[in-house]
């Protein structure tokens, strides 16, 4: 079976599984005019070669622990840091021994995020549960990591400051972007891994820079062995991604988790390619 082609017997469970699910916060689907996106309770597909597996995700977490799920997914060439630096968001730890992910991966973190109301007070306060999915960079798993583009809703678009190529290619992941993802015009950050190897250097800020400004996306330079902007490079893609959704809801309606409610968000509108609410 070639990596990414989903066995039929497969999408049959998934479908049931998905039917089974209550419509309860954490464990739903969400249809939102800029995002449809399911989330299995236990449901995830691991990639090894050409094997898929099932595991458990999360399964000590408890209905109504959180408000959103939102999914972030990390991309760019083998061995820009996208696991270093996931590792360094989510624990706070560098290891510099990890190797090549294959196929697919993802961490864990819940985050507490506040809006911003009129002139800049402090809005509402939402929990957060962040999936941060780690792709490989491989060419050979192309066809798998871009079948996982479609589910998430924010894109860290990692480059190697000390690799050239590495930033020739974010083009080429921007177009991947562009006909994979939610839309043609996701949330995405530019990042540029490994800017405590300054004597390595080989992509000056000026031109990453002109590069963001040209896709209209922020961009940070990051440092997984040291923190440097990790938290503030994921912060606001989050940011990002939260308020496109306040935008797409037209009419929420919200009660507490605890008390088992629900929050009803508007039906998918039928061009899902479309950005704009």
């Amino acid at each position: 079976m070639e990596p990414g082609v989903w066995p039929t017997e497969l999408v049959i469970q998934l479908e049931a599984r998905l039917s089974q699910l209550p419509h309860r916060t954490g464990l739903r689907v969400w249809k939102i005019r800029c995002y449809c996106y399911c989330w299995v309770e236990d449901w995830l597909v691991s990639v090894k070669g050409t094997e898929l597996k099932r595991f458990s995700a999360v399964s000590t977490m408890t209905d109504g622990d959180y408000d959103y799920l939102i999914k972030l997914l990390a991309l760019g060439d083998s061995g820009v840091g996208k696991t270093t630096f996931l590792y360094r968001y989510t624990d706070n730890k560098f290891n510099p021994k990890f190797i090549t992910t294959v196929g697919i991966d993802f961490r864990e973190k819940r985050v507490v995020y506040t809006t911003s109301g009129p002139n800049g007070t402090t809005g509402k306060t939402f929990k957060v549960h962040l999936q941060l999915w780690d792709t490989a960079g491989q060419e050979r798993f192309r066809s798998l990591t871009t079948a996982f583009f479609r589910d998430a809703m924010g894109f860290l678009l990692m480059f190697d400051l000390t690799s050239q190529q590495s930033f020739l290619n974010v083009r080429n992941w921007m177009s991947q972007l562009q006909a994979n993802a939610y839309c043609e015009n996701p949330d995405i950050v530019l990042v540029g891994n490994k800017a405590d190897l300054a004597d390595q250097r080989e992509v000056q800020e000026k031109h990453a820079k002109e590069l963001a400004d040209k896709y209209g996306i922020p961009y940070f330079e990051t440092s997984a062995a040291t923190g440097s902007e990790v938290d503030k490079a994921v912060i606001t893609l989050l940011d990002l991604v939260m308020k496109r959704m306040e935008q797409c809801v037209d009419k929420p309606t919200a009660e507490p988790a605890n008390g088992g409610g629900t929050t009803k968000l508007e039906d998918a509108a039928p061009d899902q390619k479309k950005c704009a609410c």
